[in-house]
């Protein structure tokens, strides 16, 4: 009797409750009707935020689900992810062989997925044993929910246009897309690039939405020059360091490391053509998430500076060049001064470990060797250089006396690097 008379009150009071509310006066005159604290920051302050713009799931050719590969990152210190399978988006109905789940994850993928998600949630359907026995990949729009937190943890759909030209292979990302974009190919590296990095921006202005391409590992199989990154001028990020350990980060004696790669492009673009700066991005790649072999999780991240945690406001802060890339350095602070034309540094230390800063320096008419030479080095956990005449470009990288948690190659230690600057910005 008493719930009857509370609803008949209700509506009684409904009309005089939206009439206040339209008129922005407050409407807390019944018991649950008034407003709840926000925990919404009205003046936040830039921060550093941590994520991984590549790695691979299930959806294409990843060996874990993509609710357990989130959940792994969520849980291991990072705000932001976006698996970028191949060519594919996480939309719509997809169900997967459980024997192949098995092989691809050595028989424990079901098993862990079960465990950490539940019964009431994982789907499956013929009967077990048989090979119509699959398990149904769920998609982004409906796991996520599970997992992203305001101000935590977000998940931004990509994906990896994998395409391929003079029998090389051409692989660019796209954080933050809508509908899945098809590689366009071309006659050489330089026009597959053009066309799917013009697919990307076409995409991004017609649905007005922030969406940021970045060319992936031009040393996997060696297959993108300095070249071919000086003459795209409309590609401004790259992976400068990615942490599967077939990408050929170092090179070899016939072609240089990817840090090199990146000097002389940058050198060509802003030196030579009038372009520029490229920036550079560190990723994971991480299609394997059992055993100790592969391409791991954990690796390789960029850290942006932010006041907010949404696609759209990191997107911005990246094409800012509000960002630094990361194997396990840790940066409080790096500002670029356009007047002083100085960049300075602050590293955020671990206790009982040393760190080398070094500032490479290119000026307008360097000859190959003296490319990104080291203009400073200095152990010191705050520094700073001040471009001199003549010179054009200038970056830091800050290298720890400490391996990585899970290191690429033997002797690799931790690393930040800057972005580059110039001196016209």
């Amino acid at each position: 009797m008493q719930e009857i008379q509370v609803r008949r009150l209700l509506t009684f009071l409904a009309p005089t409750l939206i009439a206040l509310a339209f008129l922005g006066l407050p409407v807390g005159l019944v018991h649950g009707f008034a407003p709840q604290a926000q925990e919404i920051d009205p003046d936040p302050q830039p921060r550093w935020w941590k994520g991984n713009l590549h790695t691979h799931s299930l959806w294409s050719d990843g060996n874990d689900f993509p609710e357990v590969i989130s959940d792994w990152y969520r849980q291991n210190g990072y705000h932001f992810l976006a698996i970028s399978d191949h060519n594919v988006l996480q939309q719509g109905a997809k169900w997967m062989d459980i024997e192949s789940v098995q092989k691809r994850s050595h028989g424990q993928g079901m098993e862990r997925y079960l465990q950490r998600f539940g019964k009431a949630w994982v789907e499956t359907r013929g009967q077990p044993g048989s090979d119509k026995y699959q398990v149904r990949l769920k998609p982004l729009d409906e796991y996520r929910y599970l997992l992203e937190r305001s101000g935590q943890f977000i998940l931004i759909p990509a994906e990896e246009i994998t395409d391929s030209a003079e029998g090389h292979p051409v692989h660019m990302n796209a954080t933050n897309l809508d509908e899945v974009i098809k590689p366009l190919g071309g006659k050489t590296v330089r026009e597959a690039m053009e066309n799917n990095l013009r697919a990307v921006l076409e995409v991004e202005k017609a649905k007005g939405r922030e969406i940021l391409p970045h060319l992936n590992h031009p040393n996997f199989k060696y297959g993108i020059t300095f070249e071919d990154l000086a003459a795209v001028m409309s590609e401004r990020f790259f992976e400068v360091y990615n942490g599967h350990p077939g990408v050929n980060h170092l090179g070899n004696a016939k072609n240089p490391g990817v840090e090199r790669i990146w000097d002389l492009a940058n050198h060509l673009r802003v030196n030579k053509l009038g372009g520029s700066v490229l920036y550079g991005v560190g990723t994971d790649d991480s299609h394997e998430y059992f055993g100790k072999e592969g391409s791991r999780p954990g690796r390789g991240w960029v850290m942006v500076r932010s006041k907010f945690l949404t696609p759209e406001h990191l997107i911005r802060a990246m094409k800012a060049g509000d960002f630094y890339a990361s194997s396990g350095t840790s940066l409080k602070d790096v500002h670029w001064d356009p007047t002083t034309k100085s960049l300075s540094v602050q590293i955020d230390p671990q206790e009982g470990v040393s760190y080398w800063t070094e500032y490479l320096v290119t000026t307008l008419d360097a000859q190959p060797e003296a490319i990104a030479r080291v203009a400073l080095a200095t152990q010191d956990l705050s520094s700073s250089y001040t471009l001199k005449e003549g010179e054009t470009i200038v970056r830091a990288v800050i290298t720890s006396s400490i391996a990585p948690q899970d290191p690429v190659w033997d002797e690799q230690k931790q690393q930040a690097w800057t972005q580059p600057f110039t001196s016209s910005q």
